[in-house]
């Protein structure tokens, strides 16, 4: 009978006791805009609903006539916007007054063995709801919900029957009246207890592990209850990426932070660095972080070629060696990129061995040296017309020789031409950041005017939410019989 509490659980929808690596906090504003959105979408499902059926038996002096009112549907609807809030450390409550419905069905009534049968309109009038629901956890990380309370009324019924001998009982409606309103009041919480139970099922049913790709997982099961104030909810999520392949825990762990609310939004939400470390080393686990780059992977317009010839300006003696071979490159992470964020600026820092080969004529591969780089960069972020913006800098590159069957040689201008390549690279990512990246959106909705902040140890983003618009049939008329 009121669906309505369930509409708050599932714009919220979308185990441990460990610090939450994603954090998200929904305002008493996103709260209220998700009342009042769900408010005219409830009004639509509700003409849609079938009601249960009403059975009873009324003594009009002269016997007892039993009568059903079956096929009952809601043809008109007055739904008043509800009034929702938190309760601290409990969670919401919904309530609602002056609700009121026109209906239309089928009656039977049976006297004496006599059947008669024909058609009704009725209206409700007033109807009041209160609604008490606790936010929880389970031992698996879903959101739990549960009916802790509800009260109901009903201010009155009017009916009107057609057909059959309704001319005879219609003069008798107000001996059952009574007895409708008071079958109508008792199963008005039953059908909100029901439907916040489904919920719950529906919630215990979702998964809390989602595979990304063919490499890694995301694990966001709650890491404890809900924190409840009356201005907000806080939720935490575990966060963490995970290599399919190799199921390892990554060698560090969440820490903590406060994700700071920002006056005036429905949403913030922090994501650590953890997170991003996590995903880092679940490729670097799964052994992704590794290519094999030959001279048919750089493009024709570039002059340098990947063979001795080429490298011999860096290395003098390497074409002298290995005259006119061809080379290949083994590019592998030495540790998972780390990510760390500072107030305004993110960093990575990446380390690398490249170990290098010469092809000769019949293919055979011949060590040549490796080279072990390690480089550190520094981007900045914003969110800016629905897209990602930003900049990315390198701040320090260094080279060292490691083993090398080449002899010694110095590194400057190998140096110099890594720097020279990296820029050129950076150069594009920093042309499509400067574009914008378009964000993600939901299917429903759609994030506003959102903001990013850069903080020690987080990213901070903090939105309004926009319901995309979706053609509506004109509500009916108020008027009821």
């Amino acid at each position: 009978m009121l669906p309505c509490v369930i509409v708050v659980f599932v714009l919220l929808s979308c185990a441990c006791g460990e610090n939450p690596a994603v954090q998200v906090i929904l305002t008493n504003k996103g709260l209220q805009y998700g009342k009042h959105e769900g408010t005219g979408w409830i009004q639509e499902k509700l003409e849609q609903i079938t009601l249960p059926d009403i059975s009873g038996s009324v003594n009009i002096y002269i016997g007892r006539v039993d009568y059903t009112l079956s096929g009952v549907t809601i043809k008109k609807c007055d739904l008043p916007e509800p009034s929702v809030e938190f309760v601290q450390q409990r969670g919401l409550t919904t309530s609602i007054a002056g609700l009121s419905f026109a209906l239309t069905g089928e009656w039977r009534t049976r006297f004496y063995g006599i059947h008669d049968s024909g058609s009704f309109n009725m209206a409700i009038f007033n109807i009041d709801v209160t609604s008490d629901v606790q936010l929880g956890s389970d031992a698996g990380g879903h959101l739990s919900v549960s009916s802790i309370n509800c009260k109901a009324s009903v201010g009155d019924v009017a009916i009107q029957f057609s057909g059959g001998a309704s001319l005879i009982f219609q003069p008798f409606v107000k001996c059952f009246k009574g007895h409708i309103i008071g079958k109508i009041q008792s199963q008005i919480c039953t059908e909100v207890e029901n439907s916040i139970m489904s919920l719950d099922h529906h919630l215990q049913a979702m998964n809390v592990s989602f595979d990304v790709n063919e490499v890694l997982n995301f694990d966001v099961p709650l890491t404890g209850i809900p924190d409840i104030e009356p201005s907000n909810m806080k939720l935490g999520f575990k966060g963490e990426f995970n290599s399919i392949k190799t199921h390892k825990e990554p060698p560090f762990v969440a820490q903590e932070f406060i994700l700071p609310e920002l006056t005036g939004y429905m949403l913030s939400v922090g994501i650590s660095e953890f997170t991003l470390n996590s995903a880092s080393f679940g490729y670097f686990s799964a052994g992704e972080l590794q290519a094999l780059i030959n001279d048919s992977m750089i493009p024709p317009y570039i002059p340098f070629r990947l063979n001795t010839s080429s490298m011999g300006v860096f290395i003098p003696q390497l074409p002298k060696m290995y005259p006119g071979l061809l080379m290949n490159l083994q590019v592998n992470a030495r540790e998972a990129p780390v990510f760390s964020f500072q107030p305004g600026s993110g960093i990575l820092d990446v380390h690398i061995v490249i170990k290098t080969t010469a092809i000769e004529a019949n293919g055979t591969q011949v060590p040549l040296f490796t080279l072990y780089i390690d480089s550190s960069f520094t981007s900045k972020m914003m969110i800016a017309d629905g897209k990602l913006k930003g900049s990315v800098m390198f701040d320090n590159v260094t080279l060292t020789v490691g083993p090398s069957e080449i002899g010694v040689f110095m590194t400057d201008a190998l140096e110099r031409g890594i720097k020279s390549g990296m820029r050129m690279a950076l150069a594009k990512l920093n042309a499509k950041l400067g574009e914008g990246i378009i964000l993600p959106r939901m299917k429903h909705a759609q994030l506003v005017n959102t903001v990013l902040k850069m903080e020690k140890g987080f990213v901070a983003i903090y939105s309004d939410v926009q319901t995309l618009q979706t053609d509506r049939s004109s509500y009916l008329s108020t008027s009821y019989l």
